[in-house]
């Protein structure tokens, strides 16, 4: 030990003499840890550097070189002056300090004599510099606040990462010897050098730092890539963790190999390398970055049994610029930590030091063996936070509330501890599990729930549709939405599972689009929670998900972590924190806790026990039903037997009670819980109205008097709104649902998936499906078009199955709002019932003595029942009246509230059901946005006035997530607007509301908000939905036009034009409006200005014919010639249409113009012939003929007469094709039904042939004939084959359906006789063409060995035409045929020809064009395909199957044979089976595809609803349509 400070003093004393600048005194004075590197330490970059770069290092680099005294240089750096600083300084500054005059003098002189201005008089480059790195660093301060935890000292986790900028805890001394103390160098300028400067650097700070631990005893880790406080730079703060770029970490670890044995004496090498860790480099992360950084770490570890007994030396390594190599120092310096620094033992403080080597070895020996005691770790309540984070500590889980889960692989052994999520209100799953469909999560859930296979790609909505179209598109509400983030492993389409940086290349951007579609546009904050349930280690895919969910949620608050593996969490979660930090990661975790004991848990606080759900059967008993059937069936609200009996009662508490029957009579719609709760004596009875029991007494006479003999009976009650008819509706099923099968449709669902959920629901678990009980349906607010639909849907339904109950199968109970209830009563008497506001006597005392009751509960209030209130008070007039009067007292008219409370009442005044979202609300009272939905409801309620609480309701959308305020009643809305208004007229407060621009373009809710405004300015009213009358315009138009005037009226619509952005229907409205007050010239502007946003719009085209019709008087025939050019206006723009299917353009050409041919033949200038035909006439429409007599007075119409003919053949033509496409024969249950709509809709082929009649009776004259050709031009043959069937292509298919085959072979033959010999040199016209492989085909399935057949190859080569001139102007015909001949065929096709599935995939494309002009959006129920050929067994035309041979395997009367078509039974018919061929496919995203000859063919199912959601693969019949190729019974491949 002598020894050892004898070397130390003698070398000391050589160092001072050699080096007289840096004598002990000056070298204990430097603080050494101050330099970030060894380059720092002399300085000598300030000379190159910029001013304002300089630290406070530089400026005493700087005043050393000018001969400052050391003190008072030691005084500014203190100070830290920098650069900056130094510029800014002036006398009275350095005076401060106490500096001298003649230092002041230096200084001062320098500065000046340097070029350094004031900062104000910099140059403007570098002030620009200055200011925009100070911006750009202060930005840097505001987000360095964020406090970072330390790697674990000891550790090597590759998981472990820091997030850039974040902060370290200030540098730290000596604690308690285990607790490492912590340097830090920021190495920013280092980390870019060269590798020998760069290695001198780092051993340089490592040896100095770890020498200093291992001489005090002291676990230590020095940090390379943290600022330290000693830099200077003020943009930074003190432990903010920047990082630094590290391209090859051996250059760090050799830097302590080599360096080691050059700096430790021989005998301590050993222990150097024992104690001093190599260096780890944790990654430094930073959101949105691809740049690698990394802080690399040093741990020293000064084990007591390596260190004992000595200290450590060092001779500190520096690169010599002189000799271009690393040089040692000449003596060894015996550093020690001091306070937060590590400095060199002062000279006479060494042999002290020395001497108490000792007793800090016992220190040490100490330390360790406490730190190696065992402590028990305190265990975390797991399991009340849970609870907390999941419900925010209620007794039970919010019902209400929606989950969005966020999980990757689940293991097998896993599956039976997530029984869970089986109970809880599911969302949509984000699976990152590509085989979950197989063995994972999605199996076990599949099991329990109905799902809807998803990929991200699915939602990015490419298509442009509006947020509600989207949301049905994707099935959002039906089912529970499963997402495959990374493809599936079973699927056969093109979604297949990919690797990380793969995935973030080419799915990462439709993770962004998802998820901001659902929070953004779905599901209102604070509604939901996402669950991340990590169940196998994680990759960053999913920390992407996490990231993108806390930016679009505004943090953690609806966020919650579910892991059991510790170490699958903390990957997690050092990846993630670079959104957030890892304390609040921690605190939204449950983290360590068995997945058994989180099922267990979980399942125990659920406000419903297990409890199965039971449907009545026949035999009066009870059968369970599932929930995975019940959400098959997810157009109906099934209503249980046991409805409501798995809520655990005890639970609920008494004010919980009390609010569900408060907020029932303050105006909401009654809930099954209401009747439940009054079962259980929870809570007093739901009044029971008198027009309740009349309803039962119908339905008695329905199921037991036997008056009702149809299978599917109707009742309807009409109620006046608010008079409580769909609460007696409601009660009706609770009290009858142990007797009869009950449910509610929801009628946003077509008519075909209602019909087969509810015959699946009659039939469910039933023995015998002939007597199973009836279904009892409640549709509410019903179009009379939809019920009669359903109606004659379900009758079908039953007939096809062949029932004979004596009891009604299905019973239909409509409830619709009504004005005038009793006189649609008495139009039905026997099965209406009417319910109105006025009460009977008995009802008067029930509502009195409930009244009463309320009264007597705690806290109650008789404001907030108001609905009640008036509703036993009969809604009287003055009632209301005094009501409103009493309620605006002390209102703030000119408040926002006031104003909300006014747009509110008009919309809830003129427009059935609207309300506004309470997000619009919020947006429009300036609250701003909140996360936490009981915070954002508080606030709402805070921010209203007392009136404002008083009138408002808080609904909850049933189709969506939305919260939206409505005004308690009808009638209060109204008389609140009539009164709050005064002397403001309606127009104006709507003026003011459509210029109330927050509320127009708040996104959430934007598109129901936009409809009610559409609705207040042009939906009508209808008697068909309720309403007193059919009105012309709006109620609210029609009011303005009466109480104010035309004008105002015209004003404010023109106003709600622009502000929709120019709505075409605003215009045609306008046009309407004007032309209805005589303004004609105005009609037809407004008119113009429709046709020219939408000009391919048939109803508007039609608005433009009615200005015209209404605005002159034209003769007959000119209207006539006006009427047929707009319908053919009409017909061209049906073909654009894009929601409707509107044809009457070629129905309404063909009328009106058999009409002008029977008045045209009437006038006297175009006499009849002797055999009593129309000649002249004939004559004068169809050569240049012209009679004398109106050559001139007719002028320019002749024309126009003389297309005439043409025109109608064109549409007559176009109406025949059209029947090829769609089933004409619709059901015609009720005579009376028959003779009030149009023959065309019902009957067209009826129409059709008797229009044709009118027509040919003019046109197909002998004379006409004579004309122009004679007996054997190809028109004399054309008319041949027409003689014969042959004309036209519905004719040549007709044939197929007679009865006697052979007649209509005969036929074929004799057509097929007609033509050309060699078709392919006759050079057939197309359409003739055509006609003849078409027969061919006909003939084929009719005698498949007649001699007059072309071969199958023969055939596909003529139908080439079609294929290689690839004309737009093929009719669909020639593209049907090209399907059916080049349809794969297993003999001809064994090769895979790519030619061929060109062909194809061509006519599957342009079939797909056409079809789409003539239907685009309008729903499949509209006009049902018709399917002529399925694909057989057979091969060549032997594999073409006509549909009438599958007609004649059906057993049955022709009825009952049609309804097997319609519901699919045919599919079960054995016979079938051994005809037709399935077809393998599959699905993706509701798009089902086949495998062509190479590639995928897209295939069109009948319906829709037949398709299972998601991604599947299946099987199907293949069919030949004019639409295109069409999927039959699609069944799951199992």
């Amino acid at each position: 030990m002598l020894s050892l400070y004898i070397a130390l003093a003698v070398s000391t004393v050589w160092y001072t003499i050699t080096n007289p600048l840096h004598s002990p005194a000056r070298l204990v004075s430097r603080n050494y840890s101050r330099f970030p590197d060894w380059e720092t330490y002399t300085y000598n970059d300030y000379k190159t550097l910029p001013l304002v770069e300089w630290n406070e290092h530089h400026v005493r680099a700087w005043l050393e070189s000018i001969g400052i005294k050391e003190e008072y240089v030691k005084k500014l750096c203190e100070e830290e002056v920098t650069g900056p600083a130094l510029r800014k300084i002036d006398e009275s500054f350095l005076k401060s300090m106490g500096m001298r005059k003649g230092q002041i003098h230096i200084v001062i002189m320098k500065i000046r004599k340097s070029n350094m201005p004031p900062a104000g008089n910099a140059p403007p480059e570098e002030r620009e510099y200055e200011n925009g790195k100070s911006c750009l660093m202060n930005k840097k301060r505001v987000e360095a606040i964020t406090l970072s935890r330390f790697r674990p000292f000891g550790t090597r986790d590759i998981n472990f990462k820091y997030v850039k900028n974040t902060v370290l805890s200030p540098e730290t001394g000596v604690i308690d010897l285990i607790t490492p103390c912590h340097e830090y160098k920021s190495f920013a300028i280092a980390a870019e050098l060269d590798q020998p400067r760069l290695q001198a650097k780092f051993a340089s700070e490592v040896i100095r730092f770890g020498s200093a631990c291992m001489n005090v005893r002291s676990n230590g880790t020095i940090h390379f890539g943290v600022k330290d406080r000693f830099e200077g730079d003020k943009d930074y703060e003190h432990g903010q963790i920047i990082g630094v770029p590290v391209s090859n970490p051996d250059i760090y670890v050799d830097a302590l190999d080599k360096n080691i044995a050059k700096c430790f004496k021989t005998s301590d090498q050993e222990a150097a390398r024992i104690c001093i860790h190599p260096p780890v480099f944790v990654e430094v992360i930073e959101k949105d970055t691809q740049e690698q950084r990394f802080v690399v770490e040093v741990d020293i570890e000064p084990s007591s049994s390596t260190v004992k007994g000595k200290n450590f030396p060092v001779w500190l390594p520096r690169f010599n610029e002189n000799s271009n190599k690393t040089i040692c120092e000449k003596y060894p310096v015996l550093y020690q930590r001091f306070k937060a620094n590590s400095e060199p033992v002062k000279n006479e403080e060494q042999m002290e030091f020395i001497q108490g080597t000792h007793e800090r070895d016992v220190r040490r020996e100490v330390a360790e063996s406490s730190s190696n005691e065992d402590f028990l770790e305190t265990s975390q309540d797991l399991g009340r936070k849970l609870l907390v984070l999941l419900n925010d500590g209620k007794n039970y889980i919010d019902e209400y509330l929606s989950y969005i889960l966020v999980t990757n692989r689940c293991r097998k052994d896993n599956l039976n501890s997530i029984n869970f999520l089986m109970r809880m209100n599911v969302f949509c799953v984000f699976d990152f599990d590509e085989d979950s469909n197989v063995s994972g999560l999605h199996t076990k859930y599949k099991e329990h729930h109905a799902t809807n296979l998803h990929f991200l790609q699915n939602y990015a909505n490419e298509s442009k549709l509006s947020t509600t179209e989207f949301q049905k598109h994707l099935g959002l509400f039906n089912h529970t939405s499963w997402i495959f983030c990374n493809g599936r492993s079973d699927y056969l389409g093109d979604e297949k599972p990919c690797d990380e940086n793969t995935w973030i290349r080419t799915k990462k951007k439709y993770l962004k689009k998802a998820i901001s579609f659902i929070c953004d546009e779905i599901l209102p904050k604070g509604s939901f929670v996402v669950l991340f349930l990590l169940l196998s280690p994680v990759e960053k895919p999913m920390v992407d998900t996490f990231q993108e969910f806390y930016t679009e949620m505004n943090g953690m608050d609806d966020i919650v972590c579910i892991a059991e593996s510790k170490e699958n969490y903390e990957k997690w979660a050092n990846l993630a924190q670079a959104s957030c930090s890892i304390e609040t990661l921690e605190q939204r975790s449950i983290v360590g806790m068995k997945l058994s004991h989180i099922d267990a848990t979980i399942q125990n606080k659920m406000p419903s026990a297990i409890c199965p759900r039971c449907l009545p059967v026949s035999t009066r008993g009870e059968c369970v039903l599932p929930t995975l059937e019940e959400e098959k069936m997810f157009s109906l609200e099934i209503l249980c037997t046991n409805q409501c009996d798995d809520i655990k009662l005890d639970l609920l508490s008494a004010k919980e009670i009390q609010e569900v029957e408060r907020t029932f009579y303050q105006g909401r719609k009654v809930s099954w819980k209401n009747f439940w709760l009054a079962d259980k004596r929870s809570c007093s009875e739901v009044i029971e109205r008198d027009a309740c029991r009349e309803v039962h007494k119908i339905l008695h006479d329905i199921l037991y008097e036997n008056r009702f003999r149809c299978s599917v009976a109707k009742l309807k009650i009409f109620h006046q709104p608010g008079s409580g008819g769909s609460t007696i509706a409601r009660q009706v099923l609770w009290k009858i649902r142990k007797d009869l099968r009950c449910a509610v449709v929801k009628s946003t669902y077509p008519v075909a998936t209602v019909c087969q959920h509810a015959v699946n629901f009659r039939e469910y678990d039933e023995n015998d499906v002939k007597n199973s009980l009836p279904v009892l349906l409640l549709v509410e607010d019903f179009d009379e078009d939809y019920l009669d639909e359903l109606k004659n849907d379900l009758m079908d339904a039953v007939a096809a199955r062949r029932g004979h109950s004596s009891k009604p199968c299905f019973i239909l109970m409509g409830c619709k709002r009504s004005n005038v209830p009793k006189k649609l009563c008495k139009a039905s008497p026997l099965d209406t019932v009417a319910v109105t506001h006025k009460l009977s006597d008995q009802e008067k005392h029930l509502f009195k003595t409930k009244l009463e009751n309320l009264e007597k509960q705690k806290d109650f209030k008789l404001e907030f029942i108001i609905t009640f209130v008036l509703m036993s008070k009969e809604f009287e007039e003055t009632y209301v009246t005094e009501f409103v009067e009493h309620w605006k007292e002390g209102i703030d008219l000119s408040s926002p509230v006031t104003s909300l409370m006014k747009y509110v009442a008009l919309l809830n005044s003129y427009v059935h059901g609207s309300y506004i979202s309470l997000s619009h609300c919020e947006a429009f009272l300036g609250l701003g946005a909140y996360t936490e939905k009981r915070a954002r409801e508080y606030d709402f309620i805070n921010n209203l006035s007392e009136q404002a609480r008083l009138i408002f309701i808080e609904l909850r959308e049933n189709n969506t997530y939305i919260s939206c305020v409505q005004i308690i009643h009808h009638l209060v809305a109204k008389e609140i607007l009539h009164q709050l208004s005064g002397n403001q007229p309606l127009s104006q407060i709507a003026m003011n509301l459509l210029q109330e621009k927050v509320l127009f373009h708040h996104r959430f809710g934007r598109e129901e908000f936009i409809k009610f405004i559409r609705n207040l300015f042009i939906r009508r009213d209808k008697k068909s939905r309720g309403d007193n009358t059919d009105s012309l315009f709006s109620p609210f138009i029609e009011h303005v036009c009466k109480v104010e005037n035309c004008e105002k009226a015209i004003e404010v619509l023109k106003t709600a034009y622009e502000c929709l952005g120019k709505d075409a229907f605003f215009a045609q409205q306008l046009a309407r409006l004007h032309y209805t007050h005589e303004k004609f010239e105005d009609a037809e502007d407004w008119a113009g200005i429709a046709k020219s946003l939408l000009p391919n719009d048939s109803f508007i085209l039609d608005t433009e014919g009615q200005v015209y019709r209404k605005w002159f008087s034209f003769t007959m025939i000119e209207i006539a010639l006006k009427a047929m050019k707009c319908f053919r206006a009409a017909q061209q723009a049906a073909k654009s249409e894009i929601d409707n299917m509107n044809n009457a353009g070629y129905f309404g050409e063909v009328e009106v113009g058999c009409r002008l041919l029977k008045f045209l033949s009437t006038l006297e200038v175009f006499p009849r012939n002797a055999q009593g035909e129309h000649s002249e006439l004939v004559e004068y429409l169809v050569t240049d003929y012209i009679p004398e007599e109106i050559k001139k007075p007719w002028g320019k119409l002749h024309t126009r007469l003389k297309g005439l003919h043409q025109n109608i053949y064109n549409a007559l033509e176009w109406i025949s094709e059209d029947l090829s496409y769609f089933q004409t024969d619709k059901s015609q249950n009720i005579e009376s039904e028959a003779e009030d709509k149009e023959e065309q809709v019902y009957n067209p082929r009826k129409w059709l042939k008797r229009q044709s009649e009118v027509y040919a009776k003019f046109f197909t004259s002998d004379s006409l004939v004579v004309k122009k050709a004679g007996p054997e031009t190809q028109l004399v043959k054309r008319m041949n084959i027409y003689k014969y069937g042959g004309g036209s292509v519905s004719t040549i298919l007709s044939l197929m359906s007679d009865l006697k085959d052979e007649r209509s072979v005969n036929k074929l033959e004799k057509i097929i006789s007609l033509y050309p010999e060699d078709p392919q040199r006759a050079n057939l016209e197309d359409i003739d063409l055509i006609h003849y492989i078409l027969c061919h085909i006909t003939l084929a399935c009719l005698s498949p060995g007649s001699s007059k057949l072309l071969p199958f190859q023969t055939l596909r080569e003529l139908s080439n035409r079609f294929f290689k001139l690839r004309r737009t102007t093929f009719p669909a015909s020639a593209h049907f045929l090209l399907s059916l001949l080049y349809w794969p065929d297993d003999a001809l096709d064994r090769e895979s020809n790519p030619n061929k599935d060109d062909i194809l995939i061509s006519a599957v494309q342009s079939m797909k064009h056409l079809y789409a002009v003539k239907m685009k959006n309008v729903a499949p129920r509209k006009k049902r395909i018709y399917t002529h050929f399925f694909l057989g067994k057979g091969n060549g035309l032997g594999k073409i199957v006509h549909r009438p041979k599958i007609d004649k395997l059906i057993k049955g009367p022709l009825h009952e044979r049609r309804m097997k078509w319609l519901h699919g039974d045919v599919w079960k018919i054995g016979e079938v089976h051994s005809v037709l061929k399935r077809v393998t496919g599959w699905t993706e995203n509701g798009t089902v595809f086949a495998r062509g000859h190479v590639g995928r063919i897209h295939i069109l199912p009948l319906h829709f609803d037949s398709v299972p959601p998601g991604n599947e693969n299946v099987t199907f019949y293949l069919g030949f349509s004019f639409s295109g190729l069409v999927a039959y019974d699609i069944q799951v491949k199992k």
